[in-house]
């Protein structure tokens, strides 16, 4: 009898053990989400004010130097090329380092060239600069997924990148109204001198307040913790190799392959507001530099919005089709870009209520392309398929940048916001042929 008295007690401290340890488990986790997450969109954001101060700056930049549009776009355009490059590049490495050393310092050389550009005057030197940042600004989204990917279980995802992606538009914010500020009152050269030193002191910041992996902080990973079904597409080595992300998770995955094509288009249309919308609004539509700034700001703040908004609803309506979403975002995309180019108008009310929805539907794709990336290239392989999407991106990018400038030089605008339509057509078509993608499962 006392026998089996002493068994219960055994089994009923064990069992309160094992509780406790999961409250600590569950205690610990809420505590550094919330901390990567507020990290992560203050870090992430600070990227972009020296990175988008090159498009609030080239306006004045093309009146005080006589540069074309043309050669302005080739200075968009090579940046684009260097950071779509290095964000596959970046995603690989970050898959094998630590998420913290490696955002920071990506962060300190963004803003370090940033600050040289603030001190020279010649093109030449502007594109180097501008180009060598791409390499330092590829080193900022990588580590966003894997954090991410390691952190939430796919449920939980689509909302929580959402929120993190729209800090790219706070920093777009921030740059535009800011930097629109600095432009009118000191000149061009404050748009980048005075982010730049922002963003070094931002980058101590970032590196006291993240961590890398759950289980680098001894905590059980998101798998173990959830205890979520997992699809193994990988050998039984534990660390992931280089050949494995290629030839295990990359080249055979048809699926992700449509997710870039689709990115390639989308990023033409996102990369073309991003770079052009400041000088497009002085130009065509008669706005001043801080009218123009503020819509453009407001563009970027409704983007935010939207891509919130399409995580939330891949996570809650579609059950995880990201694609499917995005189809929808795209389909009203291409009425508001056909309305646009149509009605052309000096009011600057409807350009703003036009900028307003035209933010919130590119937005929405472009967030949920992240995600499904990163989902159809496995946990393991996140970083590096996310980055493989980012580098289609800015290869659309490229094109955007010197192709809209040219075309722009060539025929005008009304001929860009029709270039830009049938480049939706064409991404909306991508987006269908993953109709039926679903993340319902982690794939290791």
């Amino acid at each position: 009898m006392s026998y089996a008295v002493t068994k219960v007690r055994k089994v009923k401290r064990q069992r309160t053990t094992s509780a406790m340890h999961m409250v600590y488990i569950n205690r610990q986790y809420r505590y550094w989400r919330r901390r990567l997450l507020y990290s992560l969109i203050l870090g992430y954001a600070t990227f972009y004010i020296v990175r988008q101060n090159f498009t609030v700056a080239a306006p004045e930049m093309l009146r005080d130097f006589g540069y074309s549009r043309s050669e302005i776009g080739w200075v968009f355009s090579l940046f684009s090329i260097i950071y779509g490059v290095g964000k596959f590049i970046s995603g690989v490495i970050c898959d094998r380092t630590d998420a913290r050393y490696f955002m920071s310092i990506g962060l300190i050389g963004s803003a370090i060239c940033a600050l040289c550009v603030g001190l020279s005057s010649s093109i030449f030197v502007f594109a180097l600069l501008y180009a060598l940042s791409g390499i330092f600004q590829s080193m900022g989204w990588p580590p966003v997924s894997r954090l991410m990917t390691h952190w939430y279980a796919p449920r939980d995802l689509g909302t929580r990148w959402g929120l993190v992606n729209a800090s790219h538009q706070f920093g777009s914010i921030a740059i535009l109204l800011g930097g629109s500020w600095l432009l009118e009152t000191f000149g061009w050269r404050s748009v980048f001198i005075v982010p730049a030193v922002i963003a070094l002191l931002l980058a101590g910041i970032l590196f006291e307040r993240l961590r890398d992996t759950p289980e680098s902080l001894g905590l059980p990973s998101i798998e173990e913790k959830e205890g979520l079904e997992v699809v193994t597409v990988h050998s039984e080595e534990p660390e992931v190799t280089f050949r494995e992300i290629f030839l295990e998770h990359i080249l055979p995955n048809r699926a992700l392959w449509y997710v870039c094509m689709a990115n390639f288009f989308v990023y033409i249309i996102r990369m073309g507001f991003f770079n052009w919308a400041p000088t497009f609004l002085q130009e065509a539509r008669g706005a001043s530099i801080l009218s123009s700034g503020a819509q453009s700001a407001l563009f970027e703040l409704t983007g935010a919005f939207g891509g919130v908004l399409a995580g939330w609803i891949s996570d809650r309506i579609f059950k995880g089709q990201r694609n499917r979403t995005s189809f929808y975002f795209m389909i009203l995309l291409i009425t508001l870009l056909f309305l646009f180019w149509r009605i052309s108008s000096s009011s600057q009310i409807v350009n703003t209520v036009f900028l307003f929805l035209m933010g919130f539907f590119i937005y929405g794709p472009q967030t949920l392309v992240g995600i499904s990336g990163a989902e159809l290239g496995s946990k393991r392989a996140a970083a590096a398929a996310n980055g493989l999407t980012g580098t289609f991106g800015y290869l659309g990018g490229a094109v955007s940048g010197v192709g809209v400038g040219r075309v722009a030089d060539l025929w005008g605008w009304d001929a860009v916001f029709l270039f830009f339509g049938i480049c939706a057509i064409l991404g909306t078509f991508f987006f269908i042929l993953n109709w039926n993608q679903s993340s319902q499962r982690v794939r290791l």
